[in-house]
Parts: C-alpha cells; sequence; structure tokens
C-alpha cells in the first residue's frame, strides 16, 4: 500500500524543528545529533503512520542534510566514486574509473543546496555565506571539498569533492596500469636515492599527487622529510623521520593565515635532507626556488602545466612575481635547482600516464634547456629515446 504521506516535507519540517532544538547546544556531537533527530520523530511523525523502516530512512536523510551532504552522500560513501561536482541543485556528476557520468540526484532547489552545502562546511569550522562565497576544505578521510555560492555561482551553489581513496599504488600497479614503464620506473628510482630534484607537472586530476606518494617510496629511510602542503594529501611510504605541514587560512578578522611561502621559510630552519611542496601556484614559488638551491637536493615538487618546457615557464613567471630577480637569473637558478621534470597526462578515455620525463640542463641566457629522456606518442607507450649509458650519467650521486 503506498504511504500516504511527503516524505520530502515531512523531512523539511522534521530538519527545522531540530535545527531549532540547537539553540542551546549549538554544536552536537554526532551521536547527540542523531538522538536529537529520533526525539523529534518520535514527538514528530507520530500521526503519519510510517512504519520503523521509513523513520530509520527519514532519520538519516535528515541526519546527512545537517551533518553531511543530503542526497550525494551515497556518492561520498561509493568507494569507486574518485570525484563529485555538484553544479547547482539539478546537475550532479561524478567520476568512476576516470570516466564522467551525469547523476539523476537532484536537490529540491538553490537554496535548499547553500543551506546543506554551508551547513557542511560550517561543521568544519569554515566559513562559507554571502560574505565569503568561495572556501576549500579538507575532510578528516583526506578528500578535498572546494564550494561556490551564488551571486558569484550564478546558476546555483557548486561544490566540487576530490575523494581520498585511500589505495596506495605501488610502483608496480603503475607498471601494470601502463603509467610508467619498467625501464623508466627503474631509472626514476635511482634517481630518488641519489637525491635528484624532481618536478611532477600536468593537470587537475592527472595523478601528480599519486606518483609523488608512489616515487616518496625510494627514499632512504634514515633521511629526515618535510611536506608542505595546502591541503594535506600526500600519503608518504616508509619515511620514519616524517615532518608534515599544512597551510592555514586567515580567520574571520582576516589575521593568523599560515601559507606555503611561510612553512618554506619554516622548514629551512628544521635540518630537512629533503622539502616536499605538494603544489605551488603563485609567488611562493621564489621560496621554493631558494630551497632547491640551498643544498637540499633530491626534494619534489609539484604544479600545474601542459608540458616540461611550459612549466618551466609558468614557474618562472610565478617566481618573478614573489621576487625581485632578474628573468635571466631565474632562469639559471630554476636549471641548476631543478635536474628532472616529468609531465603527467590523462587522456579522454580517463586514462593516466606519464608523457614525457626530461632532464634540465644549463640555461642558454634566458632559455631553458631540456634533454627529453622518455616520451609517450599518442599514450601507447612510455619510448626511451636516449642510451642507457646516459640515463645512468644522469641518475648518479652528484654530491
Amino acid at each position: 500500500m503506498k504511504a500516504q504521506y511527503d516524505l520530502e516535507e515531512i523531512k523539511e519540517r522534521l530538519t527545522y524543528f531540530v535545527l531549532n532544538s540547537l539553540h542551546n547546544d549549538p554544536d552536537p556531537s554526532d551521536e547527540k545529533l542523531k538522538q536529537m533527530i529520533s526525539d523529534a520523530l518520535s514527538d514528530q511523525a507520530g500521526s503519519y503512520g510510517m512504519n520503523l523502516e521509513s523513520k530509520r530512512e527519514l532519520a538519516m536523510k535528515i541526519f546527512n542534510s545537517l551533518r553531511r551532504l543530503d542526497a550525494i552522500e551515497p556518492l561520498m560513501e561509493d568507494p569507486s566514486v574518485t570525484e563529485i561536482m555538484v553544479n547547482g541543485p539539478s546537475e550532479v556528476f561524478y567520476e568512476r574509473g576516470g570516466k564522467l557520468y551525469k547523476s539523476d540526484i537532484r536537490f529540491k532547489d538553490s537554496r535548499t543546496l547553500t543551506t546543506i552545502i554551508s551547513c557542511f562546511f560550517a561543521n568544519q569550522n569554515r566559513p562559507l555565506n554571502e560574505a565569503n562565497p568561495i572556501a576549500d576544505l579538507r575532510l578528516p578521510d583526506g578528500s578535498r571539498a572546494n564550494a561556490v555560492l551564488p551571486p558569484v555561482a550564478p546558476d546555483g551553489p557548486i561544490i566540487t569533492i576530490r575523494k581520498f581513496t585511500g589505495i596506495k599504488h605501488d610502483i608496480v600497479t603503475l607498471i601494470r596500469q601502463g603509467f610508467i614503464t619498467e625501464d623508466a620506473a627503474r631509472f626514476l628510482s635511482e634517481c630518488v636515492v641519489n637525491r635528484k630534484t624532481i618536478f611532477l607537472c600536468g593537470g587537475t586530476g592527472s595523478g601528480k599527487t599519486t606518483f609523488l606518494n608512489t616515487l616518496s617510496s625510494f627514499i632512504p629511510q634514515d633521511e629526515r622529510v618535510v611536506t608542505i602542503e595546502d591541503s594535506a594529501e600526500l600519503n608518504l611510504q616508509g619515511i620514519r623521520n616524517l615532518v608534515r605541514m599544512e597551510a592555514r587560512l586567515p580567520g574571520p578578522d582576516g589575521s593568523g593565515e599560515v601559507n606555503i611561502g611561510m612553512m618554506i621559510r619554516t622548514a629551512l630552519r628544521m635540518r630537512p635532507d629533503r622539502i616536499i611542496v605538494g603544489e605551488v601556484r603563485g609567488s611562493e614559488s621564489a621560496d621554493m626556488l631558494t630551497a632547491m638551491n640551498s643544498g637540499h637536493q633530491g626534494s619534489f615538487c609539484t604544479g600545474h602545466g601542459n608540458s616540461c618546457i611550459e612549466m618551466l615557464e609558468r614557474l618562472t613567471g610565478m617566481i618573478m612575481a614573489g621576487s625581485g630577480l632578474p628573468f635571466e637569473a631565474i632562469v639559471a637558478q630554476v636549471s641548476m635547482g631543478v635536474d628532472l621534470i616529468i609531465h603527467i597526462t590523462r587522456n579522454k578515455t580517463g586514462k593516466r600516464y606519464i608523457d614525457e620525463i626530461c632532464q634540465v640542463l644549463p640555461a642558454s641566457g634566458t632559455e631553458y634547456r631540456l634533454k627529453k629522456l622518455y616520451v609517450n606518442k599518442g599514450g601507447e607507450h612510455l619510448d626511451q629515446i636516449v642510451t642507457q649509458e646516459e640515463l645512468a650519467g644522469i641518475a648518479v650521486y652528484r654530491g
């Protein structure tokens, strides 16, 4: 027999009732909030003739709308989903296996979605409102969320979640997936052991962080490593003496910010053997250049770029914005500080792979000089284009 009630209408009424009950306890624990929802159901939903299963379903929906992400919570709990994109109340997409799919999930309206997203960020002590319509958030499980509210988002609230899957890719897995060849993997492992500074670049979601985590497994265990990130995503493997630092946004009064540049300068006082910067986006690149040229060989860094040479040119521009160095001096110092640069890409089918591996040679005036070591033509195979003797000479330790 069909239920004679509107579940969404009851959910909206009870959610409002629970919100009013929160005035005396604005930040209850998950368990206490669930008990408050249960009490509200007992007090308010008796006249609707709901069975026990329907009440449980409704209680979970109310909890998800207040503490989690409401209708998209099933996507959050699906381990095969790696990214969730909500482009307004009726446009929900997700990534699975490297491919994008459109979901049939819908929110009631923009106002409802705004409330859900704002509550979700507020529960993590991140302000998201009309005065602060853009915000980033790292979830306790390591996932990252970015949200944009109207009027900056004219088609409705936007939230994008990059899920942390917890899967640790080792180099053997990446070889089997066609991400890298066995020969290239062996060469890079020798470069890591022999303290070559490596810069990884590529587009969003191409696999830069995944590969950086994998390369970290070749760092000798007796070294001291400092990691610096905007949002802590790195999951370095097998390093005992590890120091992790994460940026902090400014508070409501504009004070208290800790940015990547500040952390790089602090890291230099921590006696690191290597410094790993999760990603450089702006003027902090000048501090990263200082670190790379101050005896900390074997450091890693990532950035967004369409090719190895374009990444170096973008890096130069970012360093110029954060320092008073002339262009030629920056090119010379980057060429001295970076040994290898690797470009990673993702094709239309969702496959991720290394596009090219280049050695950074001494600059010629204001021109970067790259020597291509491996090139992937068409995403089929990473071809070695120099001799084995040349690779051995590049990988050798020169400390």
